[in-house]
């Protein structure tokens, strides 16, 4: 075989005449160099860019065919330095190492990713001209708050002014985005066009003015770059101002005997001392009549509850809720005053009172034979009224009815006498009007 002006001359037998000349046979195959190319090393797929986190691994793969005896070597093209050649790692990085399935895939495996690690990779296969592929490895980094320059729980007073600051790094840049732990919306009053409310907003600066209590509670900064996890930052605002007290009841009525309960709802910041006195100044503690107990609403609310139990003459009279925390102190007013339990429980008391002096209801409920016989019980005008055996007592009973009948005879008279009087009857509609009603009441 012999090589000459780029064309390969492939001759099964050389044949010399006799002027020793050379006689090629009949049958001569030429090869030409791009018949010779088809055999040439040879790309299979593209080499792939890869993206992946800071402290991962990234893995580039290329696959080559008709390798022959050609090598195949790794190269950062950015920097110009070679890695890996064949299966061996040249350059003095024990981070890189290359692997070969022993027919036409060579692997470059780079463990622990760093940030100096980004850039332009290079497949390449040293024929003439060489061959290459190229990938690029991106890094990114998940996003971290900077806690030394993120601000953190902030106090001010009612009216005042807050800026909140987060800081954060990662590749790419992190966003950042506030909310409110609540939910609620965050009031921007320095816009241009207002005071504006929204549920998120974007920045690394929260400005935050005029501040109201409603607006005290948790901040929390969100930051993210498309790298999870995101992270966050919680800061706690806190808005001062001095103890107000509101009673939803300032008169409160209950019966003798009975439960009371006083309420007063309390608003303070920072937290306030809360306690209950008589309008004398007297302290109330809590004892088995006593009860007082305090729930919270929100962070600057606080409900005040005090239960007295079996009301006594002496807890009749005025009640104070006093609050006070380190910027002022308030105080409400509740006036206590007994009231007449309702009719079926005075008649509950006094059908139980009777059954208590008798001993049963037998002897309270008789009928009228019970009456005529001179005993138990007489019933007049819905009462019921213990009867007397003797005559005298009965002579009483009898005589305090006919008074009872003359003033109703007399109240008669004096109707009749104005009807006559407006012209509403004539007089002797009047006497018969008279004559049937004492009639009807003999």
């Amino acid at each position: 075989m012999m090589h000459t002006s780029g064309v390969w001359t492939s001759v099964n037998n050389l044949i010399e005449n006799s002027e020793g000349s050379c006689v090629c046979p009949p049958i001569i195959i030429l090869w030409t160099r791009e018949m010779a190319r088809a055999f040439e090393p040879d790309f299979v797929f593209p080499l792939e860019n890869v993206t992946v986190a800071q402290g991962r691994d990234a893995t580039f793969t290329c696959v080559v065919n008709n390798l022959g005896g050609y090598r195949v070597a790794w190269i950062k093209a950015d920097a110009k330095a070679i890695l890996a050649i064949h299966e061996h790692v040249i350059t003095n990085n024990d981070r890189l190492s290359v692997t070969h399935n022993d027919f036409n895939t060579w692997t470059l495996v780079i463990r622990n990713v760093k940030m100096e690690d980004r850039g332009q990779y290079m497949c390449q296969v040293n024929t003439d001209p060489m061959k290459m592929q190229t990938a690029f490895l991106e890094v990114v980094i998940p996003p971290d708050i900077v806690y030394e320059e993120t601000s953190g729980d902030m106090m001010v007073p009612e009216g005042g002014s807050a800026k909140l600051v987060c800081k954060a790094r990662g590749y790419p840049k992190p966003k950042i985005v506030w909310r409110r732990e609540d939910g609620r919306e965050i009031i921007a009053r320095n816009a241009p066009h207002g005071k504006t409310k929204s549920m998120a907003v974007e920045g690394e600066t929260l400005w935050l003015s005029k501040l109201t209590r409603s607006e005290m509670g948790a901040y929390l900064c969100i930051a993210s770059n498309g790298v999870p996890p995101s992270v966050s930052k919680r800061m706690k605002l806190q808005v001062h101002f001095h103890p107000l007290i509101q009673v939803p009841n300032q008169l409160v009525g209950a019966p003798y005997g009975t439960d009371v309960t006083l309420i007063c709802n309390v608003e303070a910041s920072p937290k306030a001392i809360n306690y209950w006195q008589r309008e004398n100044g007297e302290m109330i503690i809590t004892n088995d009549r006593y009860s007082m107990t305090e729930s919270e609403n929100s962070m600057y609310a606080v409900q005040m509850t005090l239960v007295i139990r079996k009301l006594q003459k002496q807890d009749f009279g005025g009640f104070k809720c006093i609050s006070k925390n380190s910027i002022g102190d308030a105080e409400g007013t509740i006036r206590l005053y007994q009231m007449e339990p309702p009719k079926s429980t005075k008649n509950q008391h006094r059908q139980n009172g009777d059954e208590d002096d008798d001993g049963s209801s037998e002897n309270n409920l008789s009928t009228n034979d019970d009456l005529n016989d001179g005993g138990g019980l007489i019933n007049k005008n819905g009462r019921l009224v213990k009867g007397l055996q003797s005559g005298e007592p009965h002579e009483m009973n009898r005589s305090a009815n006919n008074g009872r009948l003359a003033a109703n005879h007399f109240i008669i008279l004096l109707l009749v006498l104005h009807f006559q009087a407006s012209h509403l009857v004539s007089a002797a509609g009047a006497t018969i009007l008279i004559t049937s009603l004492l009639t009807q009441l003999s």
